[in-house]
């Protein structure tokens, strides 16, 4: 069996869902940038991806993709609804986010839990090489750096969480949150979105598992594992350059033009999911369009909801609820030919979404809550004019970077409204000096900034840091 240097461990592998007739794979984007993050550094070490493929059944066997093995991890249907719809996205998802809506607790879904995290630990104990890195990724896989320590303890682990972490209070509500805690301290280091998230996980270490803890360091046993802060990022030169090429500002125009080129044009991208605020933000905007602030000749909100977990009930109630609001606002103040509301729901390639971000006066990014969000750092990176304006929930780790945006309180619906007008009213040179800024902070700190950032801090001997940082 073929055995790597680095191991990448994610729920989900980085591939199309289809394989070419002739057996090809490709690169997919993962939704937090990972694949992208990471494409230069596997192309040149001997690596392996492990993760699911998708579907239900035996693991399918997949070539390699640009010399990255793909190790495949089988789930079946009550592991799918069990570990992936119950634990991971009906209790640990909203906990984490807040509690916005409430969590659920199954034991049953714990016992999937458990018993697709050991699959995957075993999976990556096969075929990490003797003290190989191996970075596990996200809340699917909480368990399996405690596991992959009980199985290979020659390996350097590092686990790195992709959504918030909570404040003790809420975690606390976990009926297993003992076994959580120790699956993550089973990494040498574990990383986070914000400082705020590690100085939570510290806390709850002391006070659940009674460890020496710092926001840095916790004393488990006779190991020291280290907690951190790392803001992941996006490829900001290669947003940039699709942004530019002359066939997406072309389509950029006939998209102006299709929504009827009005003065300003409001877009939102969002994930359908209660996490987002989506709500919200068209109760505020239909309440601009009752008070006349905006107008529905001069004014275009384009909102795109991709589909998401559509199998959870909690996911299609909320899809419902916001198709019947915009049916509503549009029956109210749109006109023929002129809707208030664009509304899309369906994933669109990178180049129509570069597109989108070209055409976007304002960027209204309002989660309730989210670990980064990277669409507000891509519209940032695509405004490669420095016009524009990003509306971006304090809620939102991009917050903490992006201090430049306008930023809101998406449950302030007052505050909200005065956000969006302030950033549909803003002046060329104020919004000019915004925007400068937040590129110039991305061009800075970009997605292999962030890898290397982690990586040489997970590494010791910095021989993959050496290699990601001649790859480009």
């Amino acid at each position: 069996m073929r055995q790597s240097s680095l191991v990448v461990v994610a729920n989900r592998l980085p591939i199309d869902d289809s394989v070419a007739p002739d057996g090809a794979c490709e690169w997919r984007r993962s939704p937090g940038g990972l694949v992208s993050a990471l494409h230069p550094l596997l192309r040149q070490t001997p690596a392996t991806w492990v993760g699911w493929a998708g579907g239900t059944g035996p693991a399918p066997v997949l070539p390699d993709v640009d010399g990255v093995h793909m190790r495949t991890v089988p789930l079946s249907a009550d592991d799918l609804r069990d570990h992936y719809e119950g634990f991971a996205n009906a209790t640990l998802w909203p906990l984490y986010h807040d509690a916005v809506e409430q969590p659920e607790y199954h034991r049953r879904w714990w016992e999937a839990y458990q018993r697709v995290n050991q699959r995957f630990a075993e999976a990556t104990a096969e075929v990490a090489d003797p003290g190989a890195v191996v970075w596990v990724q996200d809340y699917h896989l909480q368990l399996v750096p405690g596991l992959l320590r009980e199985l290979r303890p020659d390996l350097r682990i590092g686990f790195f969480l992709h959504v918030p972490f909570p404040p003790p209070e809420l975690f606390m509500q976990l009926p297993r949150r003992a076994e959580l805690l120790r699956g993550m301290l089973g990494a040498d280091l574990i990383g986070f979105q914000r400082a705020q998230a590690a100085h939570n996980f510290a806390q709850l270490a002391t006070k659940v598992l009674g460890l020496p803890a710092t926001d840095r360091r916790i004393g488990v046993q006779d190991r020291v594992v280290r907690i951190g802060a790392y803001p992941v990022s996006i490829d900001t030169a290669e947003m940039a350059a699709l942004a530019a090429r002359p066939d997406v500002t072309a389509r950029a125009r006939r998209l102006r033009h299709d929504l009827g080129d009005p003065e300003r044009v409001i877009l939102s991208l969002d994930r359908m999911d209660y996490t987002k605020g989506i709500e919200q933000r068209l109760k505020a905007y239909s309440e601009l369009l009752a008070s006349g602030d905006v107008k529905v000749r001069d004014t275009v909100l384009v909102q795109v909801a991709m589909p998401s977990r559509e199998r959870v009930g909690q996911y299609q109630i909320l899809r419902d609820r916001i198709e019947r609001e915009v049916g509503r606002i549009n029956g109210e103040f749109g006109r023929v030919g002129e809707p208030a509301i664009h509304y899309l729901s369906q994933p669109f390639d990178r180049a129509e979404l570069a597109a989108l971000y070209r055409v976007a006066d304002v960027m209204a990014v309002t989660p309730l809550r989210d670990g980064m969000n990277l669409v507000a750092k891509e519209y940032v990176a695509a405004r490669v004019d420095d016009t524009g304006a990003l509306l971006l929930s304090e809620f939102a780790g991009a917050a903490a970077e992006l201090d430049r945006a306008y930023l809101v309180n998406p449950h302030d619906l007052d505050g909200l409204k005065q956000g969006l007008l302030s950033a549909l009213r803003a002046g060329p040179a104020d919004a000019g000096d915004r925007m400068r800024a937040m590129r110039d902070h991305l061009h800075r700190h970009d997605i292999r900034a962030w890898a290397r950032s982690y990586l040489s801090a997970l590494d010791d001997t910095g021989s993959l840091l050496t290699r990601l940082s001649s790859s480009g």
